[in-house]
């Protein structure tokens, strides 16, 4: 069964545009766990321009499913979660300028690095999870710094879905099956949306979550949250 963790980021963009509290990001993280959805993602970036690092300690004790934090592993980040202690934390390689998340790691250049991270989160007993493309060797890279997970880095095959389905999930589906001889999970995520995730689903073998937060939120605007989340959670099932 693969689980859903929607991410609420964009909800907190909303929120910053005003000022204010409307929309409620608390409430918005509770609204979506009562919905059905198996974890809450938020990815704090240095300049807080939608989720705060307060947003993400008043989270913590509200909801009762997984809670993943992504973010960029820089001290501050670190701090952050090692005080917090989600039940997972998804490392990306966004640079602190980055509009959103465009790339995965070069595990292999960027190995004692991620290394070095993953055994200090490890101490607190938290999953780590490291955000990859479909290339095998960053995947074997991933392997060597004893992650537990990777994430997939899904907006390729987004965005060429719907010129060419089958050829857009050919890569993802050869780094599924490199992550499962080797013992990685996997997760996915970055533009996934209700008209691409199922053929995605169908196709990934051993996938364990989606994290979706664009795409969902914006549905949701014309669907209605708890509908759109509960949508999401038929495809998955």
């Amino acid at each position: 069964m693969t689980k859903l963790s929607v991410n609420i980021n964009k909800i907190a963009t909303l929120r910053n545009a005003r000022g204010g509290n409307t929309p409620n990001v608390l409430e918005a993280a509770i609204n979506c766990q009562n919905y059905g959805a198996e974890g809450i993602t938020v990815h704090p970036r240095p300049d807080e321009r939608h989720i705060r690092y307060q947003d993400v300690y008043d989270i913590k004790p509200i909801i009762t499913t997984e809670f993943n934090i992504e973010g960029y592993p820089s001290r501050d980040f670190l701090d952050l979660v090692t005080k917090i202690k989600p039940n997972q934390v998804t490392l990306v390689p966004d640079p602190p300028e980055a509009l959103t998340s465009s790339a995965g790691w070069n595990t292999i250049k960027n190995k004692s690095f991620l290394s070095d991270i993953i055994a200090e989160l490890k101490e607190y007993n938290i999953r780590t999870s490291i955000f990859v493309d479909t290339n095998t060797e960053n995947i074997i890279g991933a392997l060597e710094t004893k992650t537990d997970r990777i994430e997939l880095y899904t907006e390729p095959y987004a965005t060429n879905y719907n010129l060419n389905k089958e050829d857009a999930i050919k890569p993802f589906t050869t780094a599924a099956n490199c992550a499962n001889e080797l013992g990685l999970g996997i997760n996915a995520g970055h533009d996934l949306s209700l008209d691409n995730l199922k053929y995605f689903y169908d196709n990934i073998p051993g996938l364990l979550e989606v994290s979706i937060g664009h795409a969902l939120i914006s549905e949701a605007l014309y669907l209605g949250l708890e509908n759109t989340v509960q949508m999401y959670m038929r495809i998955l099932k």
